[in-house]
């Protein structure tokens, strides 16, 4: 291919370049930059270019090469938007220990260790001197103390359950 050929592909293809970028997400301004920065590299490269045909192709995949480049340059640090507060109050500790008080003692003790701190039954049964089968016992009967709490008083607060009141107009 000619230089004359390569000008004249240049002008013919140069909007498509910019289209086949936009479609693989690149906003409009960075897309017509690297779509430029991709026949450019053409023009100094046309020696390589084995099939005059494939001119549209061959700078496409430059143009997608230097965008994938450029990504991998940028930082990854993004600018955060105001984060908010996380709330002074746990309310997830707050229901836990309340589910947690719904269990008799040892079986507290089991579900904790279990599930809290991800010790398996046999570890706790050798911490406890029980038997494996004891452990799971006490684990359902705990499973079934949380599940009856839980269905008997909800987490919610009984107020956000509620109607909401309306004002009398007077």
């Amino acid at each position: 291919m000619t230089r004359e050929e390569y000008g004249q592909a240049y002008q013919q293809c140069f909007s498509m370049t910019v289209r086949f970028l936009v479609s693989r997400g690149l906003n409009g301004d960075t897309a017509q930059e690297t779509a430029q920065a991709a026949w450019a590299k053409g023009w100094e490269r046309l020696g390589q270019l084995r099939d005059p045909a494939m001119v549209l192709t061959w700078t496409n995949s430059i143009a997608l090469n230097i965008h994938r480049s450029l990504i991998r340059r940028e930082p990854l640090l993004q600018a955060l938007s105001d984060v908010p507060s996380a709330p002074k109050i746990d309310l997830g500790a707050i229901d836990l220990r309340r589910v947690l008080h719904a269990c008799r003692r040892n079986d507290r003790v089991v579900l904790e260790r279990h599930y809290l701190e991800g010790y398996k039954v046999h570890e706790i049964a050798d911490q406890h001197g029980w038997t494996e089968t004891a452990v799971r016992i006490r684990l359902l009967r705990a499973r079934r103390a949380v599940g009856k709490r839980l269905k008997r008083r909800p987490l919610l607060p009984r107020l956000l359950a509620a109607p909401p009141v309306t004002a009398a107009v007077a």
